[in-house]
């Protein structure tokens, strides 16, 4: 014979049961949410990407980790100094991270380990002291090129080992992917990145 007590145990039970699974699946809606905001977050605002080779040095280096604005370039135009994550002309599957030099119309010349834009000198204290620049295929020694529109100029800040615009030309914008604006790893060198200030802008 069941007694009372008995079912009332029973029902204690399946009422424990039935707030554990409505809590499991609470949370597993609450994960669902996260996720998906995470997704969007990626596909459309900002986007982690690994530096990869010393192409950027002395400013990132081989295997730290930095943010990309990806909604920026909506709001504004490119900039000099942008710090730039693009698709590569030979290999879209691939992302580059070079400076932007040239802007489109401006006239862009190599001379004496210097770039010139419409005649004027760019300081670029970022480089390392000494830096030997050379020309490329595109853009050689002396040779001077204007920039076409909707394309800009990038080139590494690490110009003896970097292959960018003098090498394949200026990048098109729709190539961009977006401009780093945060290093997060390695943790000593976390921070906002600074974006230099020219006398030619």
């Amino acid at each position: 014979m069941t007694t009372y007590g008995q079912y009332f145990t029973l029902d204690v039970g399946m009422d424990t049961i039935k707030r554990w699974v409505a809590a499991f699946f609470d949370f597993l809606q609450g994960i669902v949410v996260v996720l998906a905001v995470l997704v969007m977050v990626y596909l459309f605002l900002v986007s982690p990407q690994e530096i990869s080779g010393a192409s950027m040095e002395p400013n990132f280096h081989n295997g730290e980790y930095i943010l990309t604005n990806k909604v920026l370039y909506k709001f504004r135009e490119p900039q000099r100094g942008d710090v730039v994550i693009f698709k590569s002309p030979k290999n879209k599957e691939v992302d580059y991270i070079k400076r932007i030099i040239g802007l489109p119309g401006e006239i862009v010349r190599l001379e004496k380990n210097t770039f010139f834009v419409n005649d004027q000198p760019i300081d670029e204290p970022y480089l390392a002291p000494g830096t030997t620049v050379f020309g490329g295929s595109y853009l050689s020694e002396g040779q001077e090129i204007i920039v076409p529109p909707g394309t800009y100029f990038v080139v590494g800040d690490n110009r003896p080992h970097s292959s960018d615009s003098r090498e394949f030309g200026p990048i098109p914008l729709v190539d961009f992917i977006g401009v780093a604006f945060l290093r997060y790893f390695p943790f000593d060198r976390f921070g906002t990145l600074p974006h230099p200030t020219y006398s030619t802008q």
